[in-house]
């Protein structure tokens, strides 16, 4: 990827264009971030740059990562992540909001909501069974098909589990506007995550 930056999604609105269309959009506060560090092929075995993103109190951490931003010589971050960029860029650089364009395309990458351990219905969207009286199977999982042979449960059942609180990447989402004074992102369409939730926002992967 070409470049990306970390931000902290803010939540929905809507813009209007000058033929008055109306435009959903997610704001995103995006950066500024710092480079914490430059990983390189000769040392790593690959090329990128740790950034770091959002303030965090000097209790808040602990004495490995202290000494990683003293050597860095740069103020502790709450979030450290790696991008890959084509440009180049130092230890101790901030990366802002206006590397990105309007009408731009980016993967938006973050942790969906989490729904807690949830049944079928909710989970895969099933049927569930009458619901009159003396029926005994309303939202019940049914049969797992398992008979004698092969006398387990093949991997990939759609069962009851934990649903969200996955990392969820969505692609293709535009850039509608660009606000490099408050360091906000207007991407048009939904992105995954809470409000206040970290996101990665990156080049669009360009297929071939």
């Amino acid at each position: 990827m070409a470049k990306g930056i970390l931000g902290r999604k803010i939540g929905m609105t809507q813009i209007f264009t000058e033929e008055g269309e109306v435009i959903p959009v997610t704001v995103v506060e995006a950066g500024p971030c710092v480079v914490v560090q430059k990983k390189t092929k000769e040392v790593d075995g690959y090329d990128a740059y740790q950034i770091g993103f959002g303030e965090i109190k000097p209790k808040h951490v602990n004495k490995p990562l202290k000494g990683h931003f003293e050597k860095a010589g740069v103020e502790p971050k709450k979030y450290l992540r790696e991008v890959k960029f084509d440009q180049e860029y130092n230890v101790g650089d901030v990366i802002k909001v206006d590397i990105f364009k309007e009408g731009e395309k980016v993967d938006v990458i973050g942790t969906s909501k989490g729904k807690g351990f949830a049944g079928t219905i909710k989970r895969w969207n099933f049927h569930r069974g009458p619901m009159s009286h003396g029926s005994k199977f309303h939202r019940a999982p049914g049969s797992l098909g398992a008979s004698t042979f092969p006398a387990r449960v093949f991997k990939g059942k759609k069962m009851a589990g934990r649903m969200g609180g996955k990392r969820v990447t969505i692609q293709n989402l535009e850039i509608v506007r660009v606000d490099p004074e408050r360091n906000l992102l207007l991407i048009k369409g939904s992105i995954p995550g809470p409000k206040k939730g970290l996101v990665i926002i990156r080049e669009a992967v360009k297929a071939g």
